[in-house]
């Protein structure tokens, strides 16, 4: 069986403050975008265990890998006795700010539940998926999604506009915990305008919905402050005719929103070229 593993951007993003927990409650929009991992999954009938391999030497295969985890939670849950393997073909950025690590581990969920045919739905697995990871809920939902609490609470919206989305991930990985225990949130002085961004995403307002007081990035006060290529990267976006240009999630990945398709590859081929250690991808809203 083979899936893929799309990854995510946050369209905007929110920190409200720290809980007594230590989690953040935060307020965000996800979009999944059409880059992804492939994930492979193949029973083994008669046991066996769970047998993970990738295309990346330095990804973890073994228990602390979120894939293999998430399979295990289900098959232990449901008392499968088959065993199963599982291949990563890694093609998101890793420590990225783009959920490749959740997405897998969504997919190896989903993939798991209708390999060995155990009848969870989609609000079951997306229940058991809070205790793998955070965003791991959001990416078997994936689409378009306004995210609240600690990112558990999900509400599903109108498919974003229709546009191009300029990745570009500098040559630096992010923690995304260092970046969470770095931030304070009475130091940010302007929020965004969340509700005004689902707003216009419902509207099916592409202009109105990357206005810069809809969709910003509180995050961006650490991640941006350590490394002043994101925000050069970001200006490289908004000269060359980005709409919006801001990272994703704990950084260092930062997007690009583009109405025109030419501009979008001309700004694709400036960024490799003035950038090119980064990674840089053209793709587009997905579901």
């Amino acid at each position: 069986m083979y899936l893929r593993a799309n990854a995510k951007i946050n369209l905007t993003l929110d920190v409200l403050g720290k809980r007594e927990d230590g989690y953040h409650e935060v307020r965000m929009v996800m979009q999944t975008v059409g880059m992804y991992d492939r994930v492979t999954l193949e029973a083994k009938r008669g046991g066996g265990g769970i047998e993970l391999e990738t295309n990346l030497s330095y990804i973890p295969t073994d228990e602390s890998n979120l894939a293999y985890k998430a399979a295990a939670l289900l098959m232990e849950e449901a008392g499968v006795t088959d065993g199963l393997r599982i291949r990563l073909d890694k093609f998101i950025p890793v420590a990225a700010g783009l959920a490749g690590g959740s997405s897998d581990a969504a997919m190896a969920m989903v993939g798991v539940n209708r390999l060995f045919h155990l009848g969870f739905s989609q609000t079951e697995l997306m229940e058991r998926a809070k205790s793998i990871g955070a965003d791991v809920p959001y990416c078997i939902l994936r689409g378009t999604a306004l995210s609240e609490g600690i990112g558990e609470r999900l509400s599903r919206l109108k498919e974003m506009p229709k546009a191009d989305i300029l990745l570009c991930k500098p040559n630096i990985s992010v923690s995304t915990r260092d970046v969470y225990a770095a931030f304070d949130a009475g130091l940010v002085v302007n929020h965004p305008d969340v509700d005004g961004l689902v707003a216009s995403i419902e509207a099916g307002d592409l202009k109105g919905m990357t206005l810069p007081s809809r969709m910003s990035n509180v995050l961006e006060m650490v991640t941006g402050s350590r490394y002043p290529v994101i925000a050069e990267i970001e200006r490289i976006m908004l000269e060359d005719g980005a709409l919006s240009a801001m990272m994703s999630g704990s950084g260092p990945t930062v997007f690009g929103i583009f109405d025109d398709h030419e501009r979008a590859e001309a700004c694709r081929r400036h960024l490799r070229a003035v950038k090119p250690a980064a990674r840089t991808f053209l793709t587009w809203p997905a579901r």
